[in-house]
């Protein structure tokens, strides 16, 4: 052709500017689940104009899914001149809570020295755009190409996945015979690719105690006394071990090479009181305190022995302190996921990527679980990575950002991919 590829990319550099700050601009919120059908609309229209045929899906009945806040996701498919494998992108379009600490808007999507800031800039509507921009270029570029490609933007990532990529899983729509490839823009560095994530056990924890009056708290039994004793135990025991452990999975940053545990959530005794209420509160002893567990582990660690450590360190204070008990109450579970270095999309993402930045990659896993879990477990299709432009250690930060070159080098790599996959004689 007159044009190659990445200089087509390069030329769609405004576009892909504009296109990434709209997408930041639809504060797609989760929880709750906010303005899900507004941006899969968007995508429609869009991709649409560039011949791809669109189908948008609500994941009924899954986690969250509800009259105001549907589960919406949109898979765009475009069909080659010949039979050949399809090569699937998919990018989650929920983002995070804003949390504290902007110095920007969150939802305005400045760009200040060549940075696009917002939420979700690199986790990961940075990656979705340099994907379609990828896929259109190439389609610009080339009239007469085999198989096909999917873009795919999914719902509910941020919570697990179940109302995207995980029910879209369960309708055959990452079956090995209609998908071939799969690559997950996730912000893991322009150079690397990610080979699959650790594992995710989730609990909430509750400690169980008596009310009375808070001027007599021997009345009663402090459960939030007895949540103290459980987090001394963890702080004794749990994690020293945990930090003992490493994996020899390439998991960054480094600290995620060790098991590591998050306390997610604290609560016991009286509800919080509304901003408004100015009073005081009762004089009561809490009868209940929980707390939520966030447990990572390696794939060298069964899930049986990671519950088994926990439940083990509660009934060992069971049975020791006086008057204790407690509710274990598991919430999700999920098994790390790991493709193999020589499958067919690691290898010619890895030549993508010497073409483009003139030096080989390096492999690496997630220290969060994504949707390979479900591409991989309920789609049973194994030829999946995660790769895309952006800074890990961005992700659900305050001032989050993605840089525009770095989305022109993603975009040029998952170019170079469609050109050796789909350009086959």
């Amino acid at each position: 052709m007159a044009t190659s590829l990445s200089d087509a990319i390069a030329a769609k550099r405004d576009d892909l500017i504009a296109l990434t700050q709209d997408l930041i601009r639809i504060p797609t919120l989760n929880p709750p689940g906010q303005d899900y059908r507004l941006i899969c609309e968007y995508l429609e229209k869009r991709l649409k104009s560039h011949g791809f045929d669109i189908e948008l899906i609500r994941a009924r009945g899954t986690p969250g899914d509800s009259q105001k806040y549907p589960r919406w996701n949109i898979i765009a498919r475009r069909e080659g001149t010949r039979a050949g494998d399809c090569v699937h992108f998919n990018s989650h379009t929920d983002v995070v809570e804003v949390g504290r600490g902007w110095t920007t808007d969150p939802f305005g999507a400045a760009l200040i020295d060549g940075k696009i800031y917002g939420r979700g800039a690199c986790d990961m509507k940075g990656g979705l755009a340099a994907s379609i921009i990828a896929a259109e270029a190439f389609l610009e570029t080339y009239d007469d190409f085999a198989g096909a490609i999917e873009i795919s933007g999914t719902a509910d990532e941020e919570s697990g996945g179940y109302g995207g990529v995980a029910y879209l899983a369960e309708q055959g729509y990452f079956d090995p015979a209609r998908v071939q490839h799969v690559i997950i823009p996730e912000p893991l560095n322009k150079d690397r690719i990610c080979l699959g994530h650790r594992g995710g056990w989730w609990a909430e924890i509750e400690t169980k105690g008596e009310i009375a009056h808070g001027s007599m708290p021997f009345l009663g039994d402090c459960a939030v006394r007895h949540m103290g004793a459980v987090l001394h135990s963890f702080e004794q025991n749990l994690f020293p071990a945990m930090a003992a452990r490493t994996t020899d999975m390439p998991v960054v940053p480094e600290g995620a090479r060790s098991s590591t545990m998050n306390i997610n959530s604290i609560h016991g005794g009286q509800k919080e009181n509304d901003p408004d209420f100015d009073g005081l509160p009762a004089h009561c002893v809490p009868d209940s305190c929980r707390i939520t567990i966030d447990r990572r582990f390696l794939v060298e660690e069964p899930l049986d022995e990671v519950r088994g450590e926990v439940t083990g360190l509660l009934d060992g204070l069971r049975a020791t302190r006086p008057d204790f008990d407690y509710e274990l109450t598991e919430l999700n579970a999920v098994l790390p996921s790991m493709t193999d270095r020589e499958a067919p999309v690691v290898r010619t993402v890895a030549a993508a990527i010497e073409k483009v930045m003139g030096r080989a990659p390096e492999y690496v896993a997630s220290p969060g679980t994504y949707d390979q879990k479900h591409i991989d477990r309920i789609g049973k299709l194994k030829n999946c990575i995660a790769y895309g432009p952006g800074v890990l250690e961005l992700a659900h930060k305050p001032d989050e950002w993605i840089g525009v070159d770095d989305m022109i080098d993603g975009a040029r790599v998952m170019g170079a991919t469609l050109e050796t996959l789909l350009l086959k004689t």
